[in-house]
């Protein structure tokens, strides 16, 4: 561990409420929590504001609309959080080329690797511009951690929240650390802190007095060695810039279990078609396709077949994804599927099937469609999440407050004007358009693309 306080944790202030709250004029100071909204949905974030009532990142969003029944509620808008967070870390990148994100609002910085900082004050000074180009940048708010290593630079970093910013000195780390509660310490999860609690061990200093031979003798050599090393505040990860990414999935939770076998393959279908567009995205394919079952009674099943040779052809996918499926028996009914690559590579190597399969690997959009009427032909149905970017014709660019029989309310309002004024129109309005998001900060493109159904399906929440 290093003697000087070089490496950084970057903490973004509850992102994705805090994005929503920015491009929203009318939820600043509210409480808002973003996250998936049917019966089974899980809080992705929670604003501050929605915090004091307990509502928390994690939560089933059942729980945190009985503890917070008037926080605006909002559907996720992944483009534009990945587009903030492209911003941010390009500023920290300008810091060091060691940077090591942990998910779209978190990352390390070795701010002695860039040149940018060698001690205390100059690390201090690294940290407050950090914070300050973030603001004027993006229009939001980080907290900062400056410490001697990365568990105690994160340590800071939840210290200093919100918006804030903490240097732990070198040589404090040990007197800091003693009255922390051993959840505090990388690794200690709710069971591992259950059982040091029934051993007696509530605090960091506890855990360093009990000594290394009794963590192994609780815990296991590897586990007990590196609880009792971090209670000591010795902590030796290096700052990692790249990170590889082992697999690409996609997965989606049902509000009501389904029972049709039909319905369940044509789910595969159409989560393997959006798996493969962000192995395309990212310019990867991979030999390993992966179809995950989670059935009625919360048993979750995983099956897998690797290919002769990696792929990005989605007809491929969904054709080793149903024959995963065969496999499986959903007779009881289903609440979440899912349908993964792995095994990735950088290059797809041709396919006879693939070939053979044609035009097929051209899926169709994701688009529900209504059923034809007689003398009247099909049309796409629409749907309209809540928070999402909306435009009129005559009203310009608003946002979805809500929407349900038929009709969809929108607040009118951009980053940069008053709370604007409420309007009702019919769901089909054909002046009524889904839009892609504003800059925060004018003058400035997010880019990225942010309208609905852009992103990725799993993402994780924000502090």
């Amino acid at each position: 561990m290093r003697n000087t306080p070089t490496i950084l944790h970057l903490d973004m202030d509850a992102f994705f409420a805090s994005v929503e709250q920015a491009s929203k004029p009318s939820l600043r100071g509210k409480a808002v929590i973003v996250g998936g909204l049917g019966p089974r949905g899980v809080v992705a974030t929670a604003s501050y504001e929605a915090r004091t009532f307990g509502a928390h990142s994690a939560m089933p969003m059942a729980q945190a609309r009985r503890l917070a029944p008037n926080a605006a509620y909002l559907v996720p808008r992944f483009g534009l959080y990945r587009s903030i967070s492209e911003q941010v870390m390009a500023l920290l990148r300008e810091l060091s080329p060691l940077v090591e994100p942990l998910s779209l609002d978190e990352a390390f910085v070795d701010l002695e690797a860039g040149g940018t900082a060698w001690d205390e004050e100059s690390a201090r000074l690294a940290g407050a511009k950090l914070r300050a180009d973030i603001r004027a940048v993006t229009g939001l708010t980080g907290s900062v951690g400056l410490a001697a290593s990365k568990m105690l630079a994160k340590i800071a970093s939840e210290q200093a929240k919100p918006d804030g910013l903490v240097l732990i000195e070198p040589g404090t780390e040990r007197a800091l650390l003693g009255p922390m509660p051993v959840r505090t310490l990388p690794g200690v999860g709710p069971a591992t802190g259950d059982h040091l609690r029934r051993a007696g061990i509530t605090t960091v200093e506890e855990i360093a007095e009990a000594g290394e031979d009794e963590l192994v003798r609780l815990l296991g050599k590897a586990h007990g060695h590196a609880l009792h090393a971090m209670a000591l505040a010795h902590d030796e990860r290096p700052v990692v810039a790249e990170r590889e990414t082992k697999s690409v999935s996609v997965e989606d939770t049902y509000d009501v279990d389904i029972h049709d076998r039909v319905r369940v393959g044509l789910e595969v279908q159409r989560l393997a078609d959006r798996c493969v567009r962000r192995l395309r995205g990212a310019g990867l394919s991979g030999r390993t396709i992966v179809l995950k079952v989670r059935r009625y009674d919360f048993s979750t099943l995983t099956r897998s077949e690797t290919l002769r040779g990696p792929t990005d052809d989605p007809a491929v996918v969904r054709e080793a994804a149903a024959r995963l499926l065969d496999s499986v028996d959903t007779t009881g009914g289903v609440r979440l599927l899912g349908v993964g690559v792995s095994g990735l590579a950088d290059y797809t190597q041709e396919d006879l099937f693939a070939q053979a399969a044609g035009d097929l690997a051209d899926a169709a959009p994701e688009e529900a469609v209504a059923e034809p009427v007689e003398g009247r032909p099909a049309v796409a149905e629409r749907h309209w999440p809540a928070g999402h970017d909306v435009r009129h014709a005559e009203h310009g660019h608003g946002w979805v407050q809500g929407s349900g029989l038929g009709r969809v309310t929108v607040r009118f309002e951009t980053p940069g004007s008053e709370p604007g004024r409420v309007r009702t129109f019919r769901a089909d309005d054909p002046d009524l358009e889904p839009a892609d998001p504003l800059p925060l900060v004018p003058g400035r493109a997010e880019g990225g693309g942010g309208g609905p159904g852009a992103g990725p399906v799993a993402v994780r929440g924000s502090g």
